[in-house]
């Protein structure tokens, strides 16, 4: 599958038609899932099991959402649930199983054997170029690893080769990825969406300016006086977003660096659950923990106090080292 790639012209057309002012962003997750639409393409920040957005993908599930295209640099549990619920039917990525401790996920391999998704394969730097490219305003990224892979005979026409003007080289070049929407988690941010990443910030940076409009749900809001006095922190600015959600413990199950730790007990008993029923196991799970709790609160109930705590303790041991 082709994908078209974003002109230079139309990228600045449309980046001149957002609204840059500093003003409040605020909303719940049901408002900010109402800006995303059916059929769009969706950038998903953080990298397996770190930092990912869950709470903003249990809200879009929960309001229905359908077709997305959904781009992440490394997936776990994340992409079972987009799957198994409609949410997607296409995903890019460079890599999709449970996580280290679960081995494959036989819910991605159900959809992706059975041809009910399209699993875009690339490799993790090429996930990079794509994003870095779709920020830059440029068209297409050179790079060398592609070269001698398979990843032509997997990208069927997508991936082209050009002989270097300076050097005569040649070299590889993929195409700008630029998301409609990103949704991306973070350990805090202010009301205007400037927002602060500690630890690792994957292909976060890129994917916020490659995205037409980003979505923050962050662990707490804070002033924008806070957000001034480590400025060097602030890794997404306010002029890319276009919404600010506060979700605590919004990775959960998975983890946010320096807060908690992925909860384990948890995404064990999932990973056994659907393993070994990935159509019904994943339907009972869809109901019983995105369906039937109301708000995220009441989802967070389902994981329990007790393994919030622990993972809460684990998190944030870090600093007191």
């Amino acid at each position: 599958m082709v994908e078209k790639v974003t002109s230079y012209d139309a990228l600045r057309d449309r980046m001149q038609g957002r609204d840059r002012t500093l003003r409040d962003k605020v909303m719940s997750l049901p408002e900010a899932a109402a800006l995303v639409h059916d059929g769009s393409t969706l950038g998903i920040g953080g990298s397996v099991i770190s930092r990912t957005p869950m709470a903003m993908i249990w809200q879009l599930i929960k309001s229905g959402k359908k077709d997305l295209v959904c781009s992440r640099s490394m997936m776990s549990t994340d992409c079972d649930l987009i799957l198994a619920s409609g949410l997607s039917r296409h995903i890019i990525t460079s890599w999709c199983a449970q996580g280290i401790m679960w081995g494959l996920s036989k819910v991605v391999r159900h959809h992706f054997e059975n041809k009910l998704a399209v699993y875009e394969e690339w490799s993790h730097l090429a996930m990079g170029m794509r994003y870095r490219a779709g920020a830059m305003g440029l068209p297409l990224m050179p790079m060398r690893s592609v070269l001698n892979s398979d990843m032509y005979a997997l990208q069927n026409g997508q991936i082209h080769t050009l002989d270097c003007p300076f050097t005569g080289e040649k070299l590889a070049v993929v195409p700008a990825l630029n998301p409609e929407v990103a949704i991306i988690h973070v350990q805090q941010c202010d009301p205007f969406g400037n927002a602060q990443i500690d630890g690792l910030t994957y292909l976060d940076m890129d994917l916020a300016l490659a995205a037409d409009r980003v979505i923050i749900t962050t662990e707490r809001i804070v002033s924008n006086d806070q957000i001034r006095r480590a400025p060097d922190q602030t890794k997404i600015p306010f002029l890319c977003v276009e919404a600010v959600v506060e979700v605590p413990y919004g990775s959960a199950p998975h983890e946010c660096y320096g807060l908690y730790e992925p909860m384990f007990d948890h995404i064990s008993a999932y990973v056994a659950k659907v393993n070994a029923s990935p159509v019904e196991g994943m339907k009972a799970y869809i109901d019983s923990h995105i369906h039937a709790p109301d708000t995220w609160l009441d989802f967070l109930d389902l994981i329990g106090l007790k393994e919030l705590s622990a993972a809460t303790a684990k998190g944030r041991s870090i600093y007191n080292v």
